[in-house]
């Protein structure tokens, strides 16, 4: 350990990127107010008591000074009359009252909304889920269906232009209005542009991640990754909970093991060794952080800590808690921190769960870990990760997101995918869950399986579990078909880096992996119905399925509403008309995930599952009823800021498919890749093929990074996949009567209107459930139709 006292304290800057004095064009001034107009739809008003106003950075607001949008003003009294092309902001100069402060969007979606009027946001999220079983109330968005809302400022702390904590002035009012409609994407991108962008998460925090609250050694913990291997079973993310410190041999004077900063010799005799085996093996680490007890005499750091403190250390006086003091702040890093990151420590994962008072008012010692900890992850450049929970908005700046600790049960599974999708609309991407519940419940095959399937389709992908020896991860504990299911969802998370990694570029630029379905569809009130149903990333939709499959088909069931265009089952090749409702029912083995049409999906070769390299060998997969492209998005750890993209383009028109030339940092990437192209369809007649399945083929090409290459088919693809073999085989395993069967397979067979079957299976009797999943793919799109 590191015993020297500290001499800097580079945890305490600026935020890269800050600029919090707005342009002086953009600031209409009052006796006691003011108005900045930060966008065409974004409106920062402040009240003041005592005639000032407010220009330090808030944990929100780090960035007013942008672009000065045109806008005009009328004087009316002592109030005002802002009016942009977007929005009308009426203020009558005074303590904010319903009549006195109106603002009003312009357009086919004009509203108005008046200070004090109830919420009418679609909800962001929440700062935790711990012991929520099932639903729970969300904090604010920024986004509503009348399109006004607003975000109050007034009570959150600050930050000195020198990056050091400030508190506010009392009697002082600070609101952001956004007045955008339904323009949904145009207020998160000003609402980026104000608080900053999301982080850009390292490539290998894409892949799946192993966590459980259990005494592992080193021993034991490596013996587990030798078992994945043997499952090819990928991780990328080796989370050690608390267990790591000092738990059980802390001396029974100092009180109990929850916080600690020193490995346990007994379970971790070298550290630094086995923190070098876990990234041989390609995995990075994290390690659980309590703090909430400070720094206590029997750590290994005390001495140092104590003296630089100014503490007798023969002494044994607790160091305690305190981000609020800079001294306390600047051991906390250099002399408990920064000695475990040489030993090989990657991030931190900071459980914080004791409330959000400090020494000073207002100040969220929340706030102060992701804050100080991003800041010292990025000390020497980088972008930094930090694993915490959330803190309110601006917290997109800090990494990825622990929702807490979650209850084992279908209600709370349940609830996981709207709460992870509508934090988009507080500009929140980055959720990680405790895959599979963390506590309580019982145990549950199916459930256990379907999370792990929604946890693939989930922003971070991190398996956990309680200190419990019945509550279980692994998948070689669960029987066959279940453990088959997760096995191969695992393999697919990993396969998938690719894409993820594209899209985390997407999302650092002020986005989200995972959005609601009315960020593509705001006019639509079909997109507000179905709030399971998300995007993952742009060429994705996602239905998991969160409720028992029924006992005579065996298919649980995802009800979805799909946006104009068609959508292909990426698992499947189901094909399926959108703009309409739809129940897709799913073996446990298999989870909506629906390609759109033209959609192009580039995937890691299945040997490929390594989430920290680029590939050399690709499977991309095409929705071909379309045109469409994707432009894959590349980089080398360590190398920020320097990426490389490679265009994968599908002409239906010309049936060709295009790898471009690659552009950017070429030295991140192979100089020789393999391609399988795979179309989720059915060749044209005379296409040679290199793999083939009923519902889909593939073709193989290989290009030079810097030329790409190109694949002309014989013909266009014949999209849709005839339903009557996959209808044989629900017949097939459905529990029920074999005369009903015979009869329901005669009535599909026949070469009647799928229209005239559909009515004919309802005199058959089949039980309602097994009725649904044949009409479901009757009613798929079928070869030839478009």
């Amino acid at each position: 350990m590191t015993t020297t006292s500290p001499t800097t304290l580079p945890t305490v800057r600026p935020y890269p990127g800050s600029d919090p004095v707005a342009d002086p064009a953009a600031v209409v001034v009052g006796e006691r107010w003011r108005v900045t107009v930060l966008d065409e739809g974004t409106f920062r008003v402040e009240w003041s008591d005592d005639g000032g106003f407010e220009d330090r950075a808030s944990t929100f607001a780090i960035r007013r000074r942008l672009p000065v949008p045109e806008y005009r003003v009328e004087r009316t009294g002592d109030g005002i009359l802002i009016t942009t092309a977007r929005a009308r902001l009426r203020y009558d100069g005074r303590p904010f009252s319903p009549s006195g402060l109106v603002v009003e969007t312009i357009g086919p979606d004009a509203n108005r909304w008046r200070w004090g009027q109830e919420p009418r946001d679609l909800g962001g999220t929440a700062r935790t889920l711990d012991d929520v079983d099932g639903r729970m109330p969300l904090e604010p968005g920024i986004i509503a269906r009348d399109g006004i809302t607003v975000l109050d400022d007034s009570e959150s702390f600050l930050f000195e232009d020198d990056g050091w904590i400030g508190t506010r002035m009392p009697g002082r009012r600070d609101v952001t209005v956004f007045a955008f409609g339904r323009d949904f994407e145009a207020a998160l991108r000003s609402y980026h542009a104000v608080s900053g962008p999301p982080s850009l998460v390292p490539r290998w925090a894409l892949g799946n991640w192993w966590s459980r609250y259990h005494p592992y050694s080193d021993t034991s913990y490596l013996a587990l990754l030798d078992r994945f291997a043997e499952e090819r079973l990928p991780f990328s993310v080796a989370v050690i909970d608390m267990d790591w410190h000092r738990v059980d041999s802390v001396p029974e004077r100092f009180g109990n093991g929850w916080t600690g900063y020193s490995w346990e010799p007994m379970l971790f005799p070298d550290p630094a060794g086995f923190l070098a085996e876990l990234h041989r093996r390609g995995m990075r680490t994290t390690l659980n952080l309590h703090p909430a007890d400070g720094v206590r005499a029997f750590e290994d750091a005390y001495p140092a800590v104590a003296a630089f403190m100014g503490v007798d250390p023969e002494g044994e006086q607790p160091i305690p808690f305190d981000l609020t003091d800079r001294r306390f702040l600047q051991a906390y890093f250099e002399l408990l921190h920064h000695p475990l990151e040489e030993q090989g420590v990657d991030f931190w994962w900071i459980d914080w769960q004791q409330g959000r008072t400090t020494n000073l008012p207002g100040v969220d010692p929340l706030w102060l870990l992701n804050h100080f900890h991003l800041l010292d992850s990025a000390r020497d450049g980088g972008a930094g990760m930090t694993f915490s929970r959330y803190a309110g908005p601006g917290s997109h700046r800090y990494g990825v997101g622990f929702s807490g600790d979650a209850v084992v049960s279908w209600a709370s599974l349940a609830f996981q995918p709207e709460f992870t999708a509508t934090a988009a609309n507080i500009g929140y991407p980055w959720w990680s869950h405790d895959i599979g519940g963390h506590t309580r419940g019982v145990r549950d095959d199916e459930l256990a399986t379907r999370w792990v399937q929604f946890g693939v389709f989930s922003p971070i992908m991190r398996l956990h579990s309680a200190n419990n020896p019945f509550i279980r991860k692994e998948p070689w504990v669960f029987p066959a078909e279940a453990r088959a299911a997760m096995g191969e969802a695992l393999r697919f998370r990993h396969r998938m880096a690719p894409y993820l990694h594209t899209e985390n570029h997407r999302v650092a630029r002020g986005s989200a992996l995972v959005r609601p379905l009315h960020h593509l569809e705001p006019r639509r009130d079909e997109a507000y119905r179905v709030p399971n149903t998300y995007l993952f990333g742009t060429e994705l939709l996602v239905a998991p399925i969160v409720a028992p499959r029924d006992p005579v088909s065996l298919h649980g069931v995802a009800r979805a509403w799909l946006p104009p265009g068609t959508w292909t089952d990426v698992f499947t090749g189901t094909v399926y008309a959108g703009d309409r409702f739809v129940d897709l029912h799913r073996t446990l083995d298999s989870v909506p995930v629906l390609l759109r049409g033209g959609g192009v999906l580039p995937l890691a070769a299945p040997d490929e599952l390594d989430a920290t390299a680029n590939p050399t060998a690709f499977e991309v997969l095409v929705a071909p009823d379309t045109s469409g492209s994707f432009t894959l998005v590349e980089d080398r750890e360590g190398a920020e800021g320097r990426t490389v993209e490679t265009r994968l383009e599908w002409d239906h028109d010309r049936s060709e498919f295009r790898v471009h030339g690659a552009v950017g940092a070429l030295d991140a990437i192979p100089s020789h890749r393999r391609w399988r192209i795979t179309f989720l369809a059915a060749p044209a007649e005379g296409q040679r093929v290199d793999a083939r399945a009923s519902d889909r083929f593939s073709v193989d090409l290989a290009a030079d990074a810097a030329t790409g290459a190109v694949l002309a088919l014989a013909g266009a693809p014949v999209v849709g996949v005839d339903a009557r073999e996959a209808i044989r085989g629900v017949l097939e395993r459905a529990q029920s009567g074999n005369p009903e069967k015979l009869e329901a397979w005669e009535v599909v067979s026949k070469d009647s209107a799928r229209a005239d079957r559909i009515v004919e299976l309802g005199t058959v009797g089949l039980t309602a459930s097994l009725r649904d999943v044949i009409v479901e793919l009757l009613g798929s799109v079928h070869p030839g139709e478009r």
